[in-house]
């Protein structure tokens, strides 16, 4: 019997890996006269200041300004500026690996909305849009994004884009991996600010990139997108709508040849588009294009019979009243730099786990109990346990019905996630690491090579949502993209086609 070929996001994955005994040679030194600006600017069309609109006496006036401005400001604003002496480094309140930012955000509007019909460019730096395009019928979009249901009476819609060698320009060819780790950190803002500010976010997936960047005039070579989200007005009841699927299979590449490194990040992403325009959206369609491979039930996984179990409190954060909390955490988030090293409570590691993963929790606080993911069922999570008061040392699976935690292995594994975390302090001082990881074979057979993208911007999403949680408590937290891949198997003891998408940690700060 043969030995299966490896689909080039498998192919990908095996070659972006970190490894001991290679991270030197991966680790080029920085040419900083090649680094690119995190901004990207248009010299003309006309510009829409959002700045006033963030003033809480604009909502009266101009409610639909003020909530879009609200809502693009707690996605991805500028929440603090560091004075370097060179220039100033600006931070979002989405994180970003590096500091790299290499998500854009376009907004697009029917002509029946209050903001001028036309495709704008969300200018981070001054919170403006810039008209980029006035003459595109909506149903362009419609018929790129396969006639998504969502965007039938829906009249708004972000598109994120990635602007590839902003990440490539230090990451090399892993860059993909962090470029959709960041705007799944992104997404998760999008979905919580439209609650709180009277929108539902419907991510869309699955969309003809060719159309799409054909749409935005972009040079695919260098900006394609990564997602679009229907934005849902909550004040009008015809746009009151239900769940959609958010994502479509795309083809599996199994002849791809000799890909030189340094183009592996392009050769991927182009392969991994969607090309069929026959392709519609419908329940049918997606259950019937997920439904390729039987999964293990989750209420089985890592459930030995003589293993510690853990039951987990419902930990709710209270968000006060309109989600003004919510609001204040998202513009203060930080990554943590350093951990002191001091443990945490059981129930505040509950708090996190539960606003991550159990919105339905939050409903009577008016956050979506539904959130829109791509497939998070394919995402996993073990979590490494250090310093956590009346919780034994060691690692465990995080079974998400059951909001248990099933212990797999026994010991204090602090030395080991120093290592694994490429000798970053974070890993050896937080209270607790948290895995995501997924099935990558079981993942293609469901989406094809698309799998990849929807898995690390699910991971980022959930990342992000741990991070507001911890912040919200006054804990640390940080997530790590950059780690020893084929290590962290053997560490969590969990099979070689499991792979790790992201690491996340909690702590203490220093």
């Amino acid at each position: 019997m043969g030995v299966q070929p490896l689909s080039l996001a498998q192919h990908y994955h095996e070659r972006t890996k970190y490894a001991p005994e290679t991270l030197a040679q991966q680790a080029a030194p920085l040419d900083f006269s090649r680094q690119p600006s995190p901004f990207k600017t248009y010299p003309f069309g006309p510009s829409f200041s959002l700045k006033p609109f963030l003033e809480p006496d604009q909502r009266a006036a101009h409610p639909h300004w003020q909530r879009l401005s609200q809502l693009l400001y707690c996605t991805y604003g500028i929440t603090g500026v560091v004075p370097y002496p060179d220039q100033p480094f600006y931070m979002r309140a989405a994180p970003s690996a590096g500091g790299l930012y290499p998500a854009e955000i376009y907004l697009l509007t029917r002509s029946d909305t209050a903001i001028p019909a036309g495709i704008y460019n969300y200018q981070v730096k001054d919170h403006a849009l810039v008209q980029v395009w006035q003459s595109y019928s909506w149903s362009a979009l419609q018929a790129a994004c396969l006639w998504h249901p969502a965007l039938e009476r829906t009249h708004i819609a972000l598109i994120v884009t990635a602007v590839f060698y902003r990440s490539a320009w230090r990451y090399g060819d892993r860059a993909y991996r962090r470029i959709c780790l960041d705007i799944g950190h992104l997404l998760g803002n999008v979905a919580l600010a439209a609650n709180i500010n009277d929108f539902r976010a419907h991510f869309i997936g699955g969309f003809v990139d060719a159309q799409m960047n054909e749409l935005l005039y972009l040079d695919p070579e260098q900006e394609g997108v990564l997602a679009v989200v229907a934005l849902a007005n909550l004040l009008e009841v015809g746009e009151n709508l239900s769940t959609f699927p958010s994502v479509l299979a795309s083809a599996t590449c199994y002849d791809y040849g000799a890909i030189a490194s340094g183009e592996l990040l392009k050769a991927y992403h182009r392969a991994s588009a969607l090309t069929n325009s026959d392709i519609i959206y419908s329940m049918a369609k997606v259950e019937e294009t997920s439904a390729q491979e039987p999964t293990e039930s989750p209420a089985s996984k890592y459930n030995f019979p003589f293993g510690l179990r853990v039951s987990l409190s419902k930990t709710i954060i209270h968000w006060e009243t309109n989600l003004a909390a919510l609001q204040q955490t998202i513009l203060q988030r930080r990554s943590t730099r350093q951990y002191s090293g001091q443990g945490i409570e059981v129930d505040q590691l509950a708090a996190l786990l539960t606003f991550a993963y159990h919105p339905q929790d939050y409903r009577d606080q008016g956050l979506d109990e539904a959130p829109s993911f791509f497939d998070p069922t394919l995402v996993e999570t073990f979590i490494a346990v250090t310093r956590v008061k009346d919780l034994e040392e060691g690692c465990y699976y995080y079974a998400v019905a059951e909001h248990e935690l099933r212990q797999i292995r026994f010991k204090n594994f602090q030395e080991q996630l120093h290592f694994l975390c490429l000798h970053q302090d974070l890993g050896r001082d937080a209270a607790v690491v948290i895995f995501h990881t997924a099935n990558l074979e079981r993942a293609i057979a469901r989406y094809g090579e698309r799998a990849y993208r929807y898995l690390h911007m699910d991971a980022g999403h959930l990342g992000q949502r741990i991070n507001l949680a911890a912040t919200a408590l006054g804990l640390g937290v940080s997530g790590i993209g950059g780690f020893f891949d084929d290590q962290v198997n053997d560490l969590l003891g969990i099979p070689p086609q499991e792979a790790v998408l992201y690491i996340t940690t909690v702590g203490k700060a220093a």
